[in-house]
């Protein structure tokens, strides 16, 4: 399984809204776009895929911006992953509406199931928290500092 840059740069932009949370104002987009270096025509699309599956909350006007829906420990990645790429799927025969060229199953299907099933479960287990913590804990000197 590979993860588009959509899926990337959406985990991004929510570990950016993360890191703010709870400061009580919205954060513009131009400052999740250059803080986390993502092209920010491509993020306001992100964010509005985002915002539709409940992640994210945007207001409008000069004082507007985005800010995480609910609390980043509640946002399990797999959900996000799913909201932003679909399905998580290590082949397309796992999926029920596709058709298998072989019938009846293969020696294969088994194991796929068990990968499929491994990364829900990673991911599953892992929240925006988790990944934000990571993230401060990846900066120089461990933190962040936001102006």
């Amino acid at each position: 399984m590979k993860i588009s840059t959509k899926g990337d740069y959406g985990l991004r932009a929510l570990i950016e809204l993360a890191h703010r949370y709870g400061d009580g104002k919205p954060t513009q987009s131009g400052e999740v776009a250059a803080s986390q270096a993502i092209p920010e025509s491509y993020l306001e699309q992100l964010l509005a895929t985002l915002r539709r599956a409940g992640f994210v909350r945007s207001v409008r006007g000069p004082q507007g911006g985005h800010s995480l829906a609910r609390p980043p420990a509640q946002i399990q990645v797999s959900d996000v992953i799913e909201a932003l790429e679909g399905p998580i799927m290590a082949v397309d025969c796992l999926d029920e509406m596709s058709s298998c060229a072989k019938d009846g199953g293969c020696a294969q299907s088994g194991m796929w199931a068990a990968v499929r099933d491994a990364i829900v479960g990673v991911l599953s287990n892992t929240t925006i928290a988790d990944l934000a913590e990571r993230d401060r804990l990846a900066q120089p000197g461990g933190a962040r500092y936001i102006i």
